[in-house]
């Protein structure tokens, strides 16, 4: 494997000595990935497996803490602003930079601004579910229904997934529904097989056995290619609306001002680890699947998806403060 010394000495010597000896012993104490939400979710899930790769090969424990709330934000907002030395990391949702500024009024953070992304590391899907009891059983039937019927949804939080999808379908398809926000997806998904709630978009790793149990009836999911966990469910984009696509990406940052020797460094072997096909088996069967990307196109994906979503949540009138 080639040394850090030799990968890092050309960048280290553009920025400076000090910064080129820094990155040539980093790391020499545990790093730390906050995770923006609760344990178990997927990203938490992903960032565990990275941690799990990595620690072996710079030769110290990489460790995961939860910070959730406010879909995100505090813990964004505690990594924006920790010291930028690369020993702090956050694993995060795409929607927590692209989305959560337009959705808050005073966001804590900037997006482009206070963060250095490493990678989009992975995609997972969210899918349209609805209780037994509602007389639907396609995309076509649902809209239909939520045309001539209040619907209330489920969702684990405002900005999060769930709650994105359903105002974006149905601001494609001419339907208002009304939200219920949980925190998190746990008791969410207990309540929609209680049949207290009867809709939702839910991560398709937490409904897929209860769609296959028949708890629950699944009518597609939000990805653009079907999910392996479910591959006879169709997409939204076959169900009539093919416009509609929306990938729940996993995001890698740091503080904006992390030493780009550094940055380069962790990038570089996160994508060695996002190449192991072990932690891509061990990702697959939970619906998650790896798509790593640079940070420097991770950045640009963010720019665009926020420039989309400013639209869809002016449009939806979805702003919660």
């Amino acid at each position: 494997m080639m040394s850090r010394r030799v990968f890092l000495s050309g960048a280290g010597a553009s920025l400076g000595f000090a910064t080129a000896a820094v990155a040539q012993t980093f790391p020499e104490r545990p790093v730390k990935i906050i995770t923006a939400g609760i344990p178990g979710t997927t990203f938490d899930l992903v960032a565990r497996a990275i941690g799990d790769k990595l620690s072996p090969v710079l030769r110290q424990p990489f460790l995961v803490e939860s910070r959730p709330g406010a879909a995100g934000n505090l813990g964004a907002e505690f990594v924006a602003k920790v010291p930028a030395d690369g020993y702090t990391l956050l694993m995060a949702l795409g929607t927590v930079f692209a989305v959560n500024p337009s959705l808050y009024r005073k966001p804590p953070f900037d997006p482009l601004a206070d963060f250095r992304y490493l990678s989009i590391t992975s995609t997972t899907s969210t899918m349209l579910v609805v209780h037994p009891s509602i007389p639907v059983n396609s995309v076509a039937e649902f809209v239909a229904y939520a045309k001539k019927e209040q619907v209330s949804y489920a969702h684990g939080g405002n900005g999060t997934p769930g709650h994105l999808c359903m105002e974006y379908f149905g601001l494609l398809a001419g339907f208002r529904g009304t939200p219920v926000p949980y925190r998190g997806n746990p008791q969410l998904v207990t309540d929609l097989v209680a049949g207290q709630i009867k809709f939702g978009f839910v991560a398709t790793s937490g409904v897929a056995p209860h769609v296959r149990e028949g708890h629950l009836k699944g009518l597609a999911v939000s990805t653009r290619k079907r999910s392996p966990l479910v591959p006879g469910l169709p997409t939204l984009a076959e169900g009539g609306y093919p416009e509609f696509e929306f990938d729940s990406y996993h995001v890698l940052a740091a503080p904006a001002a992390i030493p780009e020797p550094i940055a380069l460094l962790l990038e570089r072997e996160v994508m060695r680890a996002l190449a192991l096909p072990d932690l891509q088996e061990k990702l697959r069967v939970q619906d998650i699947l790896i798509a790593p990307t640079p940070g420097a196109e991770a950045k640009a994906r963010i720019k665009s998806d926020f420039q989309k979503w400013a639209k869809v949540v002016e449009a939806t009138g979805m702003r919660v403060d």
